[in-house]
Formats: structure tokens, sequence, C-alpha cells
């Protein structure tokens, strides 16, 4: 399988972390987001939406990490990231759903750089911008963990998978997560796991 993404995009980060929780071998194709490669006539035939992830299975190219993870699931379902009964799999599939619906796509990069050129926002009001959102979307989610080690139960899932890389991104953008006490002991539990280390933004091979 070939994975195409970016070190630092959080989509592409959920399915690193996906892949190495299942033991499964893949290369990775670096899309510079920052310089516009998304854009590129050659990314756009391999993703017209001109996002990342896209993952060529060697068969199909799938877009959009949650489809993703929900076709490795089926995939491989060796490893389970949906564990439990069809209550514990809708509670896992909501928490994802919060952070990769209604968090995340209100900061990407499309959408700072559209209140950069488009609205004339300067750095700190796009990042007023992000902690905002962050700081809305966390303040909910932190009540909707338990006191499990991780998101749901005591395996790491999709919702574990999606929160990673979104606490990552509040931390770049300067949100104090001491606000938000279990969100961070799930985060620094789930960092113990190699299969989370090594999908972390600094260990990839485009990391600048």
């Amino acid at each position: 399988m070939i994975l195409y993404g970016y070190f630092r995009s959080s989509a592409a980060y959920r399915i690193r972390i996906a892949l190495n929780l299942k033991g499964l071998d893949y290369d990775q194709v670096a899309v510079n987001l920052r310089e516009g490669a998304q854009s590129d006539d050659g990314y756009l035939g391999i993703n017209p939406q001109g996002l990342v992830p896209a993952l060529d299975t060697g068969e199909h190219i799938l877009e959009q990490s949650i489809a993703i993870l929900e076709w490795l699931e089926e995939t491989y379902p060796k490893v389970s990231l949906l564990p439990g009964d069809s209550f514990a799999r809708a509670r896992i599939r909501s928490l994802a759903q919060h952070i990769a619906c209604d968090i995340h796509p209100l900061n990407n990069l499309r959408i700072l750089n559209y209140l950069k050129s488009n609205l004339d926002q300067d750095e700190e009001a796009r990042n007023r911008w992000y902690r905002h959102w962050i700081r809305k979307g966390f303040s909910a989610l932190e009540q909707q963990v338990g006191s499990d080690p991780f998101c749901v139960g005591a395996q790491p899932t999709m919702a574990d998978i999606c929160l990673v890389p979104q606490v990552y991104n509040a931390k770049r953008f300067g949100v104090d997560m001491q606000d938000f006490p279990r969100l961070e002991a799930i985060n620094t539990h789930c960092l113990t796991l190699q299969a989370f280390k090594d999908a972390m933004p600094s260990n990839q091979p485009d990391a600048i």
C-alpha cells in the first residue's frame, strides 16, 4: 500500500496510526501542503479533491480518512479499531466523528489560508480562531470520555486514532491542555504505544 500524506496532516496522521496498529506495511509519498503540491495535476489525478490522505491499496485509491479507517477495519479486522458491542462501536464512531467532522474541518489549512488571503486576518487572529474551535470541541469531548485508559475501553480505537493528532495540533497552536485533563491523559497513554510513536509527525520522512 502507498499512503499519500503530509507529516503534519492530522488526517494522514490518523491513517499512519491505524496502519501501524494493524501491523500493515506501507510506503509513503509526501505531498507538501505548504508548497501547494496537493494542487498539482499529478496529485489531482490521484485525489481530485486535492486533499490528503489518499491510500493506494494496490487495486483502488481511497480518500477521506474516516472512510479509509472503515475500509482498513473491514479488510484487516485483526487488532480491531471498533471493538465491543453495537453501542460501544457507535460511541467510538461518535467520538471519532466529533473530531474528524466537527473540530478538524474548521481548522484545516484551507480554512486558515482563506482567513489569511481572502479575509485579511493576521496570524494572531487566525490562531485565536483555531484555539476557539479546538476549545469548544474539546470542552464537549472532555465530558464524553470516561475514566478508561483510552477514549472507550481498554484498547486503542478509532476514537483515539482521531484524538491524538488533534491534540498534537492543539498544542502547536497553544491550547492549554490542563483544561482538558482526561483528554491529555488519554493522549499521553496512547503515546506510550509504539504504533502511535512511529506515526508522530516528527518521525516521518518528510518532517521539517
